[in-house]
């Protein structure tokens, strides 16, 4: 898999991807951090409020983003989503209310749902062999998962000898590099309309509707629009109560939050390393769809374990489930930019990656509230109400995938 490495623009394109990451990493403590400062008790209030707050940007403004920036050079996007994280980064600390705060994590979530469509679209023209792209998918998605174990401790090492705050010059010196990497790859001239192409511009509206409503027209694109809101579902269980059956239900530490987090990181990692070879002999629907039946049935198995209170074998059962709940989340999330990038020509991949974007956190942002409101109710109830919805919508994307349909059979 390292291989692709070796491709000079692929190497500096999947370090920019690394140092942004770590970047945003740092911004994520720095703010917990900053909103304590600003709102002392309230700050949970806050954090869940800026949460709301970059999801709502990452939903609105990938579409939008996406046509504004049609016809642009690639690297003048991607230099330029980066130039506005770095000026965010870097006015985030002097940010004195709560206001401010919360419009520069809005600027900041606005650019990442620029750069992360426009790096995600020059990806398979970097690595047009189908296997290749297959394994940068795989190494980007463990970036993320590795992202979400080293951002932490590389914030806890630098709190040993700097301010809290001082995080952001950290998070602005990582989307910095991520820029420096990109300049210094030989990019793809256009966005969305090559460069010289001849005719007009289609009007902004249309440019802003045309990944979404290519999604819902085409067919091998609407499994991967309903399987996202499978995997939100099910992870949202993860994500959002592991705390409260880790204090609550379980009785265990706080260090213990960590540990079952990492648990399900590592059935993601896992599995995205096995996922080239996997992919080269086996249908994206055959994986996609017998690996998502983990995801319902994690959660569902979640919510019986807590339902069974604090008995010797819980821990154990729980961290089974959730690292099959991670392997049934990078099994059928990984695949999905291979469909896209079959599915939608080349001139049209930005538009259907910022589409993708949107949709996707779209489903986050109606499974962490609605995790979160569930949880009232118990985790019990809750790990099953969130169960029969990956299980509908999973049933829904076997019914509306034909096999077939869009080449995926040629591959067995």
């Amino acid at each position: 898999m390292l291989r692709i490495l070796r491709r000079r623009v692929y190497g500096c394109l999947f370090g920019a991807q690394v140092v942004s990451l770590l970047g945003t990493g740092l911004a994520t403590v720095a703010l917990g951090l900053l909103a304590y400062d600003i709102a002392g008790q309230r700050a949970s209030l806050v954090l869940g409020t800026l949460m709301t707050v970059k999801m709502v940007a990452y939903v609105v403004v990938a579409p939008l983003a996406s046509a504004a920036v049609a016809g642009l050079p690639r690297r003048a996007v991607l230099v330029g989503s980066e130039a506005v994280r770095v000026g965010a980064a870097l006015c985030l600390p002097f940010a004195a209310q709560i206001w401010q705060v919360l419009l520069l994590v809005f600027v900041l979530q606005a650019a990442s749902a620029t750069f992360t469509p426009a790096f995600q679209s020059v990806i398979p023209l970097v690595l047009p062999e189908q296997d290749e792209y297959t394994e940068a998918l795989s190494l980007s998605r463990l970036a993320e998962d590795l992202e979400s174990i080293a951002s932490p401790m590389l914030a806890a090492a630098l709190l040993l000898v700097i301010p809290g705050q001082t995080l952001f010059l950290g998070t602005a010196i990582g989307f910095a590099a991520s820029a420096l990497l990109v300049i210094g790859a030989a990019l793809p001239t256009g966005v969305g309309m090559p460069a010289g192409q001849d005719g007009p511009v289609a009007p902004f509206g249309e440019r802003a509707r045309s990944g979404i409503s290519r999604f819902v027209r085409t067919p091998s694109l609407r499994p991967v629009l309903v399987l996202n809101m499978t995997v939100a579902a099910a992870v949202a269980l993860v994500l959002v109560q592991t705390v409260v059956i880790v204090r609550s239900v379980l009785g265990l530490p706080d260090s213990w939050v960590a540990v079952f987090l990492g648990i399900n990181g590592a059935g993601s990692m896992g599995t995205a390393l096995l996922l080239p070879k996997v992919l080269a002999r086996v249908p994206e629907r055959t994986v996609m769809l017998r690996a998502g039946v983990l995801l319902p049935l994690g959660a569902a198995a979640a919510g019986l374990v807590a339902g069974a209170g604090d008995v010797g074998w819980a821990p154990a059962a729980l961290g089974v489930l959730w690292f099959l709940i991670g392997v049934g989340w990078s099994a059928v999330e990984t695949p999905m930019a291979r469909i896209i990038r079959r599915s939608v020509d080349s001139d049209g991949l930005p538009a259907a990656f910022a589409a993708q974007f949107s949709l996707s956190h779209a489903c986050w942002l109606i499974s962490y509230p609605l995790a979160g409101i569930l949880g009232q109710l118990g985790i019990t109830a809750c790990g099953l109400a969130l169960a029969a919805i990956a299980a509908a919508t999973l049933a829904a994307a076997a019914i509306i995938w034909n096999p077939g349909a869009d080449g995926t059979e040629a591959q067995a």
